[in-house]
């Protein structure tokens, strides 16, 4: 469950092998929030992937970066060539169907093109318990979201635990 800056921050200074930023759940969040819909280059959740993405090359982080829960195709292009991308078979199969040509628009050549909104951090930041949390908690979708999913397992766990019992 990985939906902030500080959290990939976090993991790239714990020297994580890989974080998977949730492109559409971020979305969703900003969708309600906003009550607009979002065109592929201007979904947060593309923006996020991006600004981590570019973070972590730009500073040489060998965490993969491998960005899930698209909703749509159109998230899927804007992130080609991140390190590795999780598809839902729907998706899968749309993209299969398009023949619009697929370009490289994350990857080894193209990072340092990426547009990022603010200033990125020239160095690996660092982080003890307080900093994380207040960057965290900055970030309100981060927070609620992070919150949402964590409540999401343990009630999947509370059912499979039932399931189990009968």
């Amino acid at each position: 469950l990985l939906f902030s800056f500080a959290q990939a921050a976090a993991c790239a200074d714990a020297g994580a092998a890989l974080i998977s930023p949730f492109v559409g759940r971020i979305m969703d969040w900003y969708k309600k929030e906003e009550g607009r819909e979002f065109e592929s280059w201007e979904d947060p959740g593309v923006l996020s992937v991006k600004r981590i993405y570019k973070y972590y090359k730009s500073l040489q982080v060998p965490t993969v970066v491998m960005a899930a829960s698209f909703r749509n195709v159109g998230e899927i292009t804007e992130l080609a060539g991140c390190d590795n991308i999780t598809i839902a078979p729907a998706l899968l199969d749309q993209l299969e169907q398009c023949h619009d040509p697929l370009p490289c628009k994350l990857g080894a050549k193209q990072w340092q093109d990426i547009d990022v909104e603010g200033e990125l951090p020239t160095s690996l930041l660092k982080f003890d318990q307080a900093s994380f949390t207040e960057m965290h908690n900055s970030d309100r979708m981060a927070k609620e979201k992070l919150v949402e999913g964590i409540n999401g397992f343990v009630k999947d766990q509370f059912t499979l635990e039932g399931i189990l019992q009968s």
